[in-house]
């Protein structure tokens, strides 16, 4: 019982910090004790530019957050492999590469031992071609690897924080004043629709009124938001009618609903229940209980990395070898002095590589990576 109510008012706080984003430094704090952490984060990363920006954070030193991306992201023996991951899984470091091979790394010994810590659990709760956006909860040596109720204890908060990730990236609302809500959600690209649990439109800024006046994608009958897929209908209707029963009842249902319009193009829509703590006391539209947002999809496709990996059975540091290898232009002795790792074990990951495609040299080995570029992927 004691976990459940922590469960509750963890998903309200996330939900809450949607809409006020001082609150996160607070919600990270309880969401890193939840999991068993010191510290934790939502970041963006774009691991083929090795550039990035931490969003909000708690725990963290500043100073070892910006020596990450100016130095250390790079070095980060997992810096390719968030990029083979799907959206909304769960994992952590010590369950993609060993920790006996983590701990011999550069970017173990001068940026994460230094902190106290010795692993993490994260989230990605968003994804393109070359970048990533995840929850990070990061474990001290106190604290132990990340054990499966760690990991359990995540996967609770994941599609919440997936959903509120999302919304935020669509909108950003700061802390504008409730009376002045409607005028700044005119104001907004994004289609944006106040509805009570019926789907009764209660608001719907000028984006949205487009969309409803061209009548694909969604359409108002009577009052209340209609999809012209019917499949789609009974899923917007099923996360209106879950708002009713609080922030927990919506779940994964709803996260990122795919609207398609006749010509072909992609929007999707995400859910933002508004019958919790501060979102009900802001007065935002009193009636309504949650918010919907439409935007333009925007186009996916699989990363050169990702595509490798899954072609040919790679683990994470077999792909982190094989991309040094291209990047540093040398042979083993340089990928081990780039990745902060021993010249055997580069050996050892080699040797796996050549059976694994089938190749002999290290120059084949440029040309299969070669042979996974085209203009839609990185």
């Amino acid at each position: 019982m004691e976990e459940t109510a922590q469960v509750l008012g963890l998903i309200g706080d996330i939900y809450d910090a949607v809409l006020e984003p001082r609150l996160w430094t607070g919600v990270l704090e309880r969401a890193a004790s939840f999991v068993g952490g010191c510290a934790a984060s939502i970041f963006w990363q774009d691991s083929i530019r090795n550039e990035g920006n931490v969003y909000y954070q708690f725990g963290a030193d500043p100073q070892y957050v910006q020596l990450y991306f100016q130095k250390y992201v790079k070095l980060n023996p997992l810096n390719m492999t968030y990029l083979t991951l799907d959206v909304g899984e769960v994992s952590s470091n010590s369950i993609m590469i060993s920790p006996a091979e983590f701990f011999e790394t550069r970017f173990y010994r001068e940026w994460v031992q230094p902190q106290g810590w010795i692993d993490n659990a994260f989230a990605i709760l968003d994804k393109s071609a070359t970048s990533f956006g995840a929850f990070n909860v990061f474990r001290h040596e106190r604290d132990g690897l990340a054990d499966e109720d760690a990991l359990r204890r995540l996967r609770l908060m994941t599609p919440h924080l997936r959903r509120a990730a999302l919304i935020g990236k669509v909108v950003d609302l700061k802390a504008s004043a409730a009376a002045t809500f409607a005028d700044m959600l005119d104001a907004l690209a994004a289609g944006i629709f106040l509805l009570d649990a019926t789907g009764r439109v209660v608001h719907a800024n000028a984006a949205g009124r487009d969309i409803f006046a061209a009548g694909d994608m969604l359409r108002s009958v009577g009052g209340r938001l209609i999809a012209r897929d019917p499949q789609v209908n009974r899923v917007l209707h099923a996360s209106f009618t879950a708002t009713e029963h609080g922030d927990a009842a919506v779940g994964a249902q709803g996260i990122a609903v795919p609207l398609i319009a006749r010509n072909g193009k992609r929007h999707v829509a995400h859910l933002l229940n508004l019958t919790s703590g501060e979102r009900r006391r802001s007065g935002i539209a009193v009636a309504a209980t949650v918010a919907m947002f439409v935007h333009k999809a925007a186009l996916e496709t699989p990363s050169r990395s990702e595509a490798i990996a899954r072609a040919y059975k790679l683990t994470p540091t077999e792909l982190r070898v094989l991309l040094a290898l291209i990047e540093v232009g040398g042979g083993g002795p340089e990928v081990a002095e780039a990745l902060g790792i021993a010249d055997a074990t580069v050996k050892t990951h080699l040797s796996n590589l050549f059976r694994k495609t089938g190749v002999k040299h290290q120059a084949d080995l440029v040309k299969v990576v070669a042979g996974f570029s085209s203009p839609l992927i990185d």
